[in-house]
């Protein structure tokens, strides 16, 4: 019998492909979008492209969907028991690095809000040139953090800690021209949000590096 139809009362065993094709394909995708969200919201924000900007924050309610669908079945396979203990470390991992994705998302999502307001067109020119290079950084962040959870290695956790590191540099630096007063208040208030949102996702990208199968759980 298939284990889909084992009653909750019956052991499954460790054939069950707790890790199939279909289930690999979304995290994937998760990854992907986030991704993608990153680097839209910026091109978004700094080209003024408000269309781009309005159909990034409806994509964050796809990301939301497919974050929230993953969790539900990790968390019944966990309660299955399904898989080899191998299968049940990842499980565990992915049921703390979850909720982390779908915080990312909802920070280019905000990014993205910005952007459709106009917010690009308000900065001064170097406050436009630091939130270019914190999207940048963010973008890279992210395809390191990818790399990072494919391998495991200390290295790849190197690549993403010292790309963070560089990030809370842009964010004192923009801080620094922010209280220069090249900008009105209001548009100063707003791109010091843009930038804390940017340093956020540099932070949670580092979390969800450290936060792999193999690695302490300690953060």
């Amino acid at each position: 019998m298939h284990r889909n139809h084992l009653p909750l009362d019956v052991p499954p065993t460790s054939q069950h492909p707790t890790f199939d094709a279909a289930f690999e394909a979304k995290i994937v995708r998760v990854w992907a979008l986030v991704g993608e969200a990153i680097a839209g919201a910026t091109h978004a924000l700094l080209g003024v492209d408000r269309e781009l900007a309005k159909n990034l924050v409806r994509d964050d309610e796809v990301i939301d969907e497919l974050v929230n669908g993953l969790v539900a079945e990790v968390t019944r396979a966990l309660e299955l028991g399904a898989g080899t203990p191998s299968d049940r470390r990842r499980l565990v991992s992915l049921v703390r690095t979850l909720p982390e994705l779908e915080r990312n998302g909802d920070l280019a999502a905000h990014i993205a809000r910005r952007a459709a307001r106009g917010l690009g067109q308000e900065m001064s020119p170097r406050a436009r040139g630091l939130i270019e290079r914190m999207g940048e950084v963010a973008a890279t962040i992210w395809r390191a953090a990818t790399d990072s959870v494919s391998s495991s290695t200390k290295g790849s956790l190197d690549a993403v800690e010292e790309l963070d590191d560089e990030l809370d540099e842009l964010h004192v630096s923009l801080t620094g021209e922010l209280v220069s007063g090249s900008m009105p208040v209001p548009v100063a208030v707003e791109v010091a949000m843009v930038g804390r949102f940017y340093e956020r996702f540099g932070d949670h990208a580092v979390n969800l590096a450290r936060r792999q199968p193999g690695r302490s759980l300690v953060d």
